[in-house]
């Protein structure tokens, strides 16, 4: 059996095309089917956050590119990232990208990292950005801007010196993803978690000095923090209880608000999850990999390694968790929320809806679009939960063409406060500007999910939009991406070849 496939969006031409089509498959979208007039949008509209003026209701959310230095600098391919964020036109900056707090926690050797050594660099990317944005938008545009730094530490995903050579340094056991590594994990004791507080709180300091008005505490992804949030089993004061398993969060807040209090602080914050996936290797066909199926989990059963899911049935969300966190964090006197979900490690269909997998990824199980839908239904449920909480949304770039379609109705419809923009922000930086000013959509620059820009980092190249962007396109990591493509395609023709039921035998 062959692994199922998909209309693509850019074949459903007409909004009614694509209202059939979701409604055949589920997925529960709001849609408008004209864009208001720029000076009518709700996307146009701003907002304000505790004093703060942002300016329109897009969110340019972190994105790296591999291509910082060994010594956690960035690059002029950092800083051309950084640039086209200013240019993007819109008024919320979450973070920029993942930055490390120290070494060990950097999720590959090129990520960035914060010290008072790349304090002047990492600066220098703010003002890089900002600029930008007053030389296409005028001198005065940045007083709505709103920009931020995220601070991370990977975790299990730690690969801080060599891409392929994992250092995981895990919240908690987890009986499924401990096989993946088998040079085996450590499980961060109480006394190294505390540290790492400080360390937090350190390089919320240092970004505060670099003009940052807000840090972002990643909590998503499978990273440590998130992972944190799963950790029923661990023992000790950060694991069991919400209570503890929140702790870590809520010890760097009340750090970052003694050390500065004219800091604003946000959580990019997976708020469900899910068991691992990986691809069915019955149903890989001519050198694909095989539809996503869970891995074995039901002798976990109730199921103690995910936030946000139910226990007894973990493929299904539950948000009393998350939105008991995220009213938790409001007393604390912190309200800004960027929900995303699950893991691009262990169930991207969950996190990034894509039509084609990255290298180590798996043929979509469902159509993407309803992956689409179960993040803004997700996102829709905590802003009716927390309506005094400010709601990024996160999961739109599949919508491709009726992106804007979809946000301007999100946003009508009080679904989300903002909606953030991921990967199609590498080719189509200009969604939010020309959307705002009313103009149709350049569909020679629309994300096609072709994930290139995850397939290269996975495989030791920088990220970027090689299909769409002439840098990318022409530069010799494209054809370093290709060989390692084919060698990929190559391989899973020899796995088909020893698992294909032979000719003549029963099948």
């Amino acid at each position: 059996m062959s692994a199922p496939s998909y209309p693509r969006v850019a074949s459903l031409k007409t909004a009614a095309a694509l209202r059939s089509h979701l409604e055949s498959c589920g997925a529960s979208i709001p849609f408008d089917e004209t864009m208001d007039a720029p000076d009518r949008s709700p996307l146009a509209q701003p907002f304000a956050l505790d004093g703060v003026r942002v300016g329109n209701r897009f969110c340019i959310l972190p994105m790296e590119g591999w291509d910082g230095g060994a010594d956690g600098q960035p690059s002029d391919l950092t800083r051309r990232r950084w640039q086209r964020f200013g240019t993007s036109g819109a008024k919320l900056i979450w973070g920029g990208e993942a930055v490390a707090v120290q070494h060990d926690g950097r999720a590959n050797p090129n990520q960035l990292l914060l010290t008072a050594a790349t304090l002047p660099a990492i600066a220098g990317l703010r003002d890089t950005l900002v600029a930008a944005h007053r030389e296409r938008f005028g001198a005065n545009a940045d007083a709505d801007l709103f920009v931020g730094l995220q601070l991370t530490h990977s975790g299990r995903y730690a690969r801080p010196d060599v891409y392929d050579r994992p250092a995981p340094l895990t919240a908690t056991a987890n009986p499924v993803l401990d096989r993946r590594f088998a040079n085996g994990v450590h499980v961060l004791t109480d006394d190294e978690l505390q540290r790492l507080v400080g360390e937090f709180v350190a390089a919320a300091r240092l970004a505060y000095d670099a003009g940052f008005a807000f840090v972002d505490l990643k909590h998503c992804h499978g990273y440590l923090g998130h992972e944190l949030l799963g950790a029923r089993s661990r023992p000790g004061p950060y694991g069991g209880s919400l209570e503890n398993r929140t702790r870590f969060m809520r010890e760097i807040i009340e750090g970052i608000h003694a050390e500065c209090p004219g800091l604003m602080i946000g959580v990019r914050l997976s708020v469900f999850d899910a068991p691992p996936f990986k691809p069915d290797a019955t149903r890989g066909t001519s050198g694909k990999l095989g539809p996503g199926i869970p891995e074995e989990y039901r002798h976990l059963i109730p199921y103690h390694y995910g936030f946000g899911c139910n226990p007894h049935n973990p493929l299904e969300m539950d948000l009393t968790e998350p939105i008991a966190l995220i009213q938790m964090l409001r007393q604390m006197g912190m309200r800004m929320i960027n929900a995303s979900a699950c893991s691009p490690y262990y169930n991207p269909h969950f996190q990034r809806p894509a039509i084609f997998p990255p290298s180590d990824g798996y043929q979509p199980p469902e159509d993407p679009l309803i992956g689409v839908a179960r993040q803004a239904q997700a996102v829709r449920q905590l802003k009716a939960a927390c309506p005094d909480s400010i709601i990024v949304g996160s999961g739109y770039t599949y919508l491709q063409e009726y992106l804007p379609h979809v946000a301007q109705a999100i946003v009508r419809e009080g679904w989300a406060d903002s909606v953030g923009l991921g990967r199609i922000v590498l080719s189509y930086w200009e969604l939010p500007v020309d959307t705002l000013a009313g103009r149709p959509m350049n569909t020679k620059k629309i994300c096609r999910t072709f994930s290139d820009c995850t397939t290269a980092p996975r495989n030791g190249i920088i990220s970027g939009c090689f299909p769409l962007d002439d840098y990318y396109k022409d530069a010799p990591q494209h054809a370093e991406l290709k060989v390692k493509k084919n060698e990929l395609r190559k391989a899973l023709r020899v796995l088909e070849s020893h698992t294909s039921p032979k000719a003549g035998a029963p099948g």
